[in-house]
């Protein structure tokens, strides 16, 4: 039903803007030439579904049919909404006029201000698609190290400067480039963080995406280790299997992968980490979040054994879940991590003044740092891509988390 109402808001945007390019090319043979550049676009897609059906399969030509269509789409979406907004002006002009009794202006041809706005929109749109080809050719390997330092009253006194190095939704069978994956993963152990976390998505659909990567993943290393859970994409739930036990198997080696590597994952349980007789909490809790997301996560078996006044730091890979059920919890979780929504891998960010990006439709916290109740959350943008096979505004990111004590004041 999703794809239905897709193609059919995708039908709607390409009849309205072929209308609005036929007005523009009234006379010339151009808006033929946008019309069979929409048809094959469109066409593509569909035949790289019908040929790669099975999304465990990796396919880069239908990741960059797929890029392809959403650049295409942004620009017509710009253009139209630009032009709609004359539309709709005109609409109200004509009936002023029209109680007014005013002549309207001659509409056998194209008036010279809607001309001049119709070429503003097409430059206009023209933003959204470079920046979108762009973001797939040299910005989804345009990593960037966000540092945050978050003060707690009740941390440990021994983890007063503790850092924390966090990764997320690596998708690594989108890579098509495996040296600037190696310096990105070269960036994330310069940070010399006390302990490295990745919060889930591994992979898109299968373990198989990480054979030959093992190396670039293993070399990860904090002083007290690597930790990991799973995001939604990596049950196989995406994927078509021969039978349950092909899958079972699927999950099963990506186990075993991530345990070569020198990870630690945690699948509803925590671990304790000490510096002397001071201690703070790595739980880990797998997938849990709103709407259709799979909800494999069990929240009290991960936090068995630690206590309300546990210093206690969560990674959940899907950060709707720290509003449905973590930061109500009777447990207090001081940090929780997640990642999942990518930040849709698109949009506007300048640090101080503006965040915007089409997550923010779906998501209520969906990039940076959130605080409520002395509680904070960290939504990491992601390490990888996935679908779009880009990034534009919205850049790969690692997270480096300094925890600190207050200091209170003394009378």
């Amino acid at each position: 039903m999703r794809f239905i109402i897709f193609f059919a808001v995708v039908i709607l945007l390409e009849i309205y803007s072929f209308q609005l390019i036929r007005t523009l090319s009234r006379g010339h043979w151009w808006k033929w030439v946008y019309l069979g550049v929409t048809i094959l676009v469109i066409g593509n897609v569909f035949l790289q579904f019908y040929l790669y059906p099975n999304r465990g399969v990796v396919s880069g030509a239908r990741d960059f049919a797929v890029t392809l269509l959403l650049a295409f789409l942004a620009a017509q979406f710009v253009f139209v909404l630009f032009m709609l907004g004359e539309d709709i002006f005109r609409f109200f002009e004509a009936i002023y006029n029209s109680l007014l009794r005013k002549q309207t202006p001659d509409q056998s041809f194209l008036p010279s201000r809607r001309a001049f706005i119709s070429k503003v929109g097409l430059g206009l749109a023209a933003l959204p698609f470079g920046a979108l080809l762009y973001g797939a050719w040299k910005g989804k390997y345009n990593y960037q190290v966000r540092e945050y330092e978050l003060t707690f009253d009740d941390l440990p006194e021994a983890f007063d400067g503790y850092k924390i190095t966090q990764l997320s939704d690596i998708h690594v069978g989108s890579f098509d480039d495996k040296e600037e994956v190696k310096y990105a993963i070269d960036l994330a152990n310069e940070q010399q963080s006390d302990l490295i976390l990745f919060t889930g998505d591994l992979v898109n659909n299968v373990a198989t995406e990480l054979y030959g990567w093992e190396n670039v993943f293993g070399s990860l290393t904090a002083k007290d280790g690597v930790y990991s859970v799973l995001g939604n994409h990596d049950y196989g739930d995406y994927a078509q299997w021969d039978s349950p036990q092909a899958k079972k198997a699927n999950m099963q080696e990506l186990y075993r992968i991530q345990k070569d590597m020198g990870w630690r994952l945690l699948l509803d349980e925590n671990e304790k980490i000490t510096r002397g007789t001071d201690s703070i909490n790595i739980v880990g809790v797998q997938n849990w979040g709103g709407g259709r997301f799979p909800k494999y996560g069990n929240l009290e078996k991960a936090a068995t054994g630690l206590t309300n006044e546990d210093f206690k730091v969560l990674l959940s890979h899907d950060p709707t879940h720290w509003d449905l059920q973590v930061k109500d919890d009777e447990k207090k979780y001081h940090l929780t991590l997640s990642g999942h929504t990518h930040g849709m891998q698109f949009g506007i960010e300048i640090p101080g003044f503006i965040k915007l990006s089409p997550a923010w439709f779906a998501y209520k916290k969906w990039a940076g740092i959130y605080k409520e109740a002395n509680q904070f959350l960290n939504v990491n943008r992601g390490f990888g891509f996935l679908g779009y096979s880009g990034r534009a505004g919205i850049w790969p990111e690692i997270t480096v988390i300094t925890l600190k004590k207050r200091l209170h004041k003394t009378s």
